[in-house]
């Protein structure tokens, strides 16, 4: 998902500081010894973009899990969500995908 919201981002004309450009991932396993299996990925990322792209950002960052084709592969089985934190200017916003319209 981390290529894919890069590339939404490029689509949109949307610069970002690729250097600080991050996601971290987090999953959840359940059962044990040789039957286990992931029940949940949760991913956060943190971006900084110039204030004029924040729109389209957002709406970037709501949509690039239908682009994703891992997330297409696995999104019936695990359940898979997301969180950043944009910076924006000065501002810092939080969202997720609990926010989706």
């Amino acid at each position: 998902m981390y290529g894919t919201l890069a590339g939404a981002l490029s689509g949109r004309k949307i610069r970002y500081d690729r250097q600080s450009y991050t996601a971290e991932a987090d999953g959840r396993i359940a059962g044990s010894g040789k039957t286990i299996r992931i029940e949940s990925i949760a991913i956060h990322y943190t971006l900084t973009i110039p204030p004029d792209t924040r729109e389209a950002a957002i709406r970037a960052l709501q949509v690039h899990p239908e682009g994703c084709p891992a997330h297409a592969s696995v999104k019936d089985a695990i359940t898979v969500t997301w969180t950043a934190t944009l910076h924006v200017g000065d501002e810092v916003l939080s969202l997720s995908s609990d926010q989706q319209e």
